[in-house]
């Protein structure tokens, strides 16, 4: 079993792909060819944002993101310790100062009833994690934002394809930033990124830094970097558009299923993420909270189930961004990252392999 199972999604996929990246190979336009105006009006269309701008990666939109906003050095960004590395590095990287504020036990989101206490004349930006899938509580920290006169970057990197109160994820916000990595909800084959935000000056100041800050051909009237999505890679992700909506009901479908089986064993220990009334997740992982997690994983490894943990360890304890806070900070962050563990999940998880899952974890926590 996979814990992604990409090899199923090929096979339903692979003459659209195929034909699609030969229409690249054909034409040799790899750099900002047709496909790339094509993808990003197709996903603006999906979000409903007025503009979409490809980049290299999810990790270089949020880069671009917080340099369109004009981060100055010692800025402060408000922003999660519960997440993948990256959400802080580019505030690190853009010149800013990341503070960390604590997760909703429950959802494992930023806790948006935390936010205002952090606020200080040096904060520029308020950048949220929609984590495994669900989208924070953007109108809140909106709200907030607005307060207070600051920006917010929705980190979309796991969320993309979710809905929260009727608008998608990627559209709750000044700026929405979502990942193409083969594993997101909407994947790429390498690396892949995208910005959205319909400010139309922000965008096109999104468009000038991904090359190189260009406002036109060798006319540079801002600071830059290379941060183009190739022609292939958007080739990849048109090819997969056509099948998304039924990817993501069936996530919906699957995660609702997952915890139809699995509440049972809530009586063991297992702990399931809550999920709003007001949104849905589209379980880019499935992450639930287990006791002894190192014992259960061994177990479900010897009866052939991966898992991952995402994440072992809150960013406000790694070495390299300790000294934006105290490692005794954030108390919700670090007992989350003693008990996550994540179950295999993917549109084209079986329902069969669903029930081998839960056999397993229940024996493991038996």
């Amino acid at each position: 079993m996979d814990f992604i199972d990409l090899k199923s999604q090929y096979a339903a996929l692979r003459d659209n792909i195929n034909a699609r990246i030969q229409k690249v190979l054909d034409h040799g336009q790899y750099i900002l060819g047709p496909e790339v105006k094509e993808m990003e009006a197709a996903l603006a269309a999906y979000t409903g944002a007025k503009h979409c701008i490809s980049v290299a990666s999810g990790t270089e939109a949020l880069l671009i993101s917080l340099m369109a906003l004009d981060l100055q050095p010692g800025d402060e960004v408000i922003t999660s310790p519960f997440t993948f590395a990256a959400t802080a590095e580019m505030i690190v990287l853009a010149g800013g100062v990341p503070v960390f504020v604590d997760i909703e036990a429950d959802t494992a989101n930023i806790d948006a009833s935390l936010i205002e206490a952090r606020i200080t004349p040096r904060t520029k930006a308020i950048m949220p994690v929609s984590l495994y899938g669900q989208v924070a509580d953007m109108d809140t920290i909106n709200v907030i934002a607005q307060r207070h006169g600051l920006a917010v970057i929705e980190d979309a990197a796991q969320s993309f394809g979710a809905t929260y109160r009727g608008r998608k994820s990627c559209n709750t916000s000044t700026f929405g930033c979502t990942s193409f990595f083969p594993s997101k909800p909407l994947g790429c084959y390498g690396d892949g990124g995208a910005i959205f935000t319909s400010d139309d000056a922000l965008a096109q100041a999104c468009r000038e830094i991904r090359v190189h800050g260009q406002s036109q051909r060798y006319l540079h009237t801002r600071i830059g970097v290379g941060g183009r999505m190739d022609t292939l890679q958007c080739a990849v992700v048109l090819g997969k558009l056509d099948r998304f909506d039924w990817e993501v009901s069936e996530r919906l479908r699957l995660g609702a299923r997952y915890r139809q089986l699995l509440a049972p064993l809530q009586e063991r220990g297992l702990r399931l993420l809550a999920v709003r009334d007001d949104r849905d997740c589209v379980w880019a992982q499935y992450t639930v909270f287990v006791p002894q997690r190192e014992a259960v994983q061994a177990a479900l490894k010897d009866a052939g189930i991966p898992t991952a943990v995402h994440y072992p360890r809150p960013l406000h304890q790694q070495p390299a961004y300790a000294k934006f806070c105290c490692p005794d900070c954030c108390e919700v962050s670090v007992a989350a990252s003693q008990q996550v563990m994540s179950l295999p999940m993917s549109a084209d998880l079986t329902e069969a392999q669903q029930d081998q899952v839960v056999a397993a974890l229940a024996q493991a926590l038996a």
